[in-house]
Formats: structure tokens, C-alpha cells, sequence
């Protein structure tokens, strides 16, 4: 992550939660996705350093650089 923030929808794809943006959105509309614990369905919403995505049993932490860390789930 280069900025502040990032939109939830790049990140999935970033951190290889998803194949390509387009599969961003049905996941989210069915109520796939968490971030920090929380269903999320809106795939602009801003993540920060810290922020931990979940999707089928994956998971990523939004970390400042350009690397995500994984975390066991």
C-alpha cells in the first residue's frame, strides 16, 4: 500500500483473494467478505494499515509498504 489507504476491491485483488476485480463484486453483494470481523459489501470502501480481509477462509492484514502479511484464520 503506497497511500493512506486503499479501496477494498483493489485489495482483494492485491492479496490474491480474488482472481480479477470483477469477482469482487457478486462476493460482496452474497456478504463473502469481512473486514475486521464485519460483513463488508462495499467494494470502495477504504482499508487501512492494519485492517484485517477475510473470503473463504483466507485472510490478509493491510500493512503500510507495498507488502500485505497473511494471517492464519
Amino acid at each position: 500500500m503506497r497511500d493512506d489507504s486503499i479501496r477494498l476491491g483493489q485489495f482483494l485483488k492485491l492479496a490474491n483473494l480474488i482472481e480479477s476485480g470483477s469477482d469482487a463484486k457478486p462476493l460482496l453483494a452474497d456478504g463473502q467478505v469481512s473486514v475486521n470481523g464485519e460483513v463488508e459489501t462495499r467494494r470502495g470502501r477504504q482499508l487501512v494499515a492494519g485492517d484485517v480481509v477475510a473470503l473463504a477462509g483466507q485472510a490478509a492484514r493491510v500493512a503500510s509498504g507495498e507488502t500485505e502479511i497473511d494471517v492464519p484464520w
